[in-house]
């Protein structure tokens, strides 16, 4: 086993690049209190997914049950030097069947979260979203990036910056709402919410300032519950309080924001990474509108990013009551 594998397995071996992440490093020490929850990993036919999932389950976050096409995993594993006989194999033929016996095996009660591995997000998302699976809520399916940013004085979501490309006022309204939830699961009582939009005033040719001043609106009527909104505000004024009075706005949401709703998938993606190769921060990433969370992480992902991912998904869970 390489040093890089045994730095990822060995428990207690020193982890990279965490050293300045106190906040993800919080989540894990803080869902480490918790039982591991059981975890569908879903076809884990490559040499990352599988490490990343055996390292979540090393830390005590996950127990993994690893659905994909047994020959192909137990070669990874014999590359890679981990012993996978303390971790049951369900074997498929291809990555289609592996994302729907995940999603029957949450849909039954047998897992608590899905970990997507070596396929593609739309064909592990879109089993999730097929009514036969059983995993659908009243909420859209939004993802949310729990980004630690060293420059920031608190955790900070991006949402949704992996799903909807262009999504509407009702859309939104469940972005908002699995972002608040989320939020709120990680200990953040009364998230405040900044609904991003390229100006802070109420513009008619600009969709994003009327869906941002109609969300405030569904806030205050309970349609929005658990967050504190305000929007429309241009990033400077919803990080910096400064920026905001200068434009002279008051709000408790600028300089102390949450949560950043985005105006679109390429508006969102574009800040997230900014933020991860610019600023430094590290990100968790999951899925959140069905039945049970889905953890989320990009090929490039490090292994405090994996691990994180894992931790925010076993808070979620738990807050959801999945391990009762």
């Amino acid at each position: 086993m390489d040093q890089v594998i045994r730095e990822i397995l060995v428990p207690g071996a020193p982890r990279v690049e965490d050293h300045h992440h106190e906040q993800l490093n919080a989540f894990l020490e803080q869902a480490k209190q918790y039982e591991p929850i059981p975890t569908a990993v879903v076809h884990p036919a490559d040499g990352n997914s599988l490490l990343g999932a055996i390292e979540a389950a090393e830390e005590g976050l996950i127990i993994p049950y690893l659905v994909g096409p047994e020959a192909k995993i137990r070669s990874i594993a014999d590359e890679c030097g981990v012993d996978l006989s303390k971790y049951k194999i369900i074997p498929t033929a291809h990555s289609h069947e592996s994302a729907e016996l995940s999603a029957q095996m949450a849909h039954r009660g047998e897992v608590h979260a899905l970990m997507k591995g070596s396929l593609g997000s739309s064909e592990l998302l879109a089993a999730i979203v097929d009514k036969k699976a059983g995993l659908r809520t009243e909420y859209r399916l939004s993802h949310v990036f729990v980004m630690d940013v060293p420059s920031y004085h608190k955790t900070l979501i991006v949402t949704d910056a992996a799903i909807n490309i262009a999504p509407d006022l009702m859309t939104k309204k469940d972005i908002a709402q699995n972002a608040i939830n989320c939020a709120r699961a990680l200990g953040i009582e009364q998230p405040k919410v900044a609904i991003l939009a390229a100006v802070e005033k109420v513009k008619p040719g600009m969709q994003s300032t009327l869906d941002a001043a109609a969300l405030c609106k569904m806030a205050d009527r309970k349609q929005i519950t658990g967050g504190l909104l305000d929007g429309p505000l241009a990033f400077d004024n919803a990080i910096s309080q400064e920026a905001a009075l200068d434009k002279g706005i008051d709000s408790e949401v600028s300089g102390d924001v949450d949560i950043l709703l985005v105006p679109d998938l390429e508006a969102g993606n574009i800040l997230a990474k900014q933020l991860q190769y610019l600023a430094g921060a590290k990100s968790a990433g999951i899925v959140l509108g069905a039945k049970v969370p889905v953890i989320l992480t990009s090929r490039a992902a490090k292994p405090l990013e994996r691990l994180s991912s894992c931790a925010v998904a076993s808070l979620v869970a738990h807050k959801q009551g999945l391990t009762l």
